[in-house]
C-alpha cells in the first residue's frame, strides 16, 4: 500500500509534506511547544490531545482516570508515567 504526500503551506507560510488530510505543520507544532509544564514533557500527539479536550491543567487532569485518559486518541501507555509523576509533584493523582 502506497501512501501518497501532498505538499501542504500552513497559514505561516511553512512548507511540509502530510499524508493525511489533518494538516499539521510540524514546524508550527514545534513552535507552540511549551517550554515549561507538564505539557511540555509530552509527545505533540499526546500533548495535542489534551489540549484538544480541553485538559490544559494538572487539575482539569486529575478529574479523569487512567481509564479515561488512554481512550482518548493520541495518548498512549508511555504517556501515563509522565502524567503520574506530574500530577504526584503537585500532590494530585488520577480520579479512582
Amino acid at each position: 500500500m502506497t501512501t501518497s504526500k501532498e505538499r501542504k503551506t500552513c497559514n505561516k507560510g511553512h512548507n511540509y509534506y502530510k499524508s493525511t488530510d489533518r494538516p499539521s505543520c510540524p514546524t508550527c507544532q514545534r513552535e507552540s511547544k511549551p517550554s515549561s509544564g507538564f505539557l511540555s514533557k509530552l509527545s505533540s500527539p499526546a500533548r495535542n490531545a489534551l489540549i484538544h479536550e480541553g485538559i490544559t491543567t494538572l487539575e482539569q487532569l486529575s478529574n479523569f482516570s487512567e481509564k479515561e485518559i488512554l481512550k482518548i486518541h493520541g495518548i498512549g501507555p508511555a504517556s501515563l508515567p509522565t502524567l503520574s509523576a506530574s500530577l504526584e509533584e503537585k500532590q494530585l493523582s488520577f480520579k479512582r
